[in-house]
């Protein structure tokens, strides 16, 4: 006897495209607003008080954490795409949580795309020198290692598995409407900034337009391509500071000598002063096929207050 067909509305569900946003904090929720109609999402979290919001945001949550492996068993086979969005652990030279997720998503039908947002320190210092996806990977930190160790996983899970892989590698994301993401806050704190002589260029993106470059590469990447995810602007840091403070109406921030900042400052912030590189963003607008709304950090810094 010839069988039935499958109840279209069925069908219809089982060929939806599938998401599981792995670490859905700010940019995560801008992703959830950015995505087309039709697809089923679901947000992992550790955090058992972001569910309510992750639930009106449109996503299904998932309780688990990246540090605790058996949490993440009920991921495998979940999802047809995947965009990792979380940090590192906070110390060692590898990423272990990457880990655990990848060793996750092998129990099963592995996704066919993986979307990971790495960071440009995987470059390390160039001196001030332009850069675009095809420079030496030198990080300089273990915070830096830890990323270029995850890339490396990806890479490999990628190519055993068939998934789709691509790197998006993030400078300093801003938005005014971003908790802790907006020069405003540094500045009301009068935090100093190097003076010009020993100033180092830094690199930006709107977290707007992070969230469009994420659902770009989910929907069109190509197969293990990196992505310098920045934008146009061409400035060192104080000078942005500087930027920002003029816009919003607070003083310019002091400028201290690099020694001064060595005793004045803690080794974190410091790290981010001791390397200086532009990078070249021409791959992500050519191969995504994107126009950055926020082009200049001109544009950025007031929008949305």
């Amino acid at each position: 006897m010839r069988s039935r067909s499958p109840n279209p509305e069925v069908r219809h569900a089982a060929a939806r495209p599938r998401l599981l946003i792995v670490g859905c904090g700010d940019v995560g929720m801008r992703v959830l607003r950015s995505l087309p109609a039709g697809w089923q999402i679901y947000a992992l979290t550790s955090s058992p008080s972001r569910h309510p919001a992750l639930r009106a945001a449109g996503a299904i949550p998932l309780s688990g954490n990246l540090d605790d492996a058996r949490s993440l068993r009920r991921l495998a086979g979940l999802a047809t795409h995947v965009l990792h969005l979380a940090p590192p652990p906070a110390s060692g030279a590898q990423d272990l949580r990457t880990r655990r997720l990848l060793l996750s998503l092998r129990r099963a039908v592995a996704p066919r795309v993986l979307v990971y947002a790495s960071t440009t320190g995987v470059y390390g210092d160039a001196q001030g020198a332009w850069l675009d996806e095809t420079a030496p990977l030198q990080p300089r930190s273990d915070r830096a290692r830890r990323r270029v160790d995850a890339e490396r996983a990806l890479r490999v899970f990628g190519r055993e598995t068939g998934t789709q892989v691509s790197v998006l590698r993030v400078p300093g994301i801003y938005a005014w409407d971003r908790e802790g993401g907006h020069p405003r806050e540094r500045l009301a704190r009068g935090t100093p900034v190097l003076e010009a002589a020993d100033d180092v260029y830094t690199n930006h993106i709107h977290a707007d337009d992070l969230a469009r470059v994420c659902v770009r590469a989910l929907l069109r990447a190509p197969v293990g391509r990196c992505f310098n995810v920045c934008d146009d602007s061409q400035l060192r840091m104080g000078d942005y500071f500087d930027l920002a403070a003029d816009l919003c109406g607070l003083p310019r921030p002091p400028r201290i000598s690099r020694e001064q900042a060595r005793l004045q400052m803690s080794p974190m912030q410091l790290s981010f002063m001791a390397e200086s590189r532009r990078l070249r963003n021409d791959r992500m607008k050519r191969e995504l096929g994107l126009m950055l709304r926020f082009a200049d950090v001109r544009e950025g810094l007031l929008a949305g207050r």
